[in-house]
């Protein structure tokens, strides 16, 4: 329902705070702002994904696969925001950004394909 979709998603925003926080802090101590070992950024973008993929296994299976594309590939703006912001916030940032694309074209592909 409405109030368990409010929860999650102030649940996801929390543990994005978070991980600007936390990622910032790693980074710094490691000496490598979005070292390898950082996965928190993944994690709490790919919640966002889920939210929108809806339950069932093979929608979410796709939109991972998608979300991962996009990850890796770091289109525009994500391949800025990992070049230029060597900070908790552009660790977070960038992979936010490859949700957004995973989700747009995962809406794309509902629309055509159903």
């Amino acid at each position: 329902g409405a109030t368990g979709d409010a929860g999650y998603l102030i649940s996801v925003a929390a543990a994005f705070g978070v991980g600007v926080w936390a990622a910032d802090r790693t980074g710094r101590d490691l000496g490598v702002a979005d070292h390898g070992a950082i996965v928190w950024d993944e994690i709490v973008a790919f919640l966002v994904v889920l939210f929108f993929a809806g339950a069932d296994p093979v929608r979410q299976a796709f939109a991972f696969l998608l979300f991962r594309l996009f990850d890796i590939a770091k289109p525009p703006p994500a391949n800025m925001i990992d070049r230029e912001w060597h900070n908790g916030f552009g660790v977070m940032a960038d992979d936010m950004v490859a949700a957004f694309y995973a989700l747009l074209v995962f809406a794309l592909w509902q629309r055509v394909f159903g």
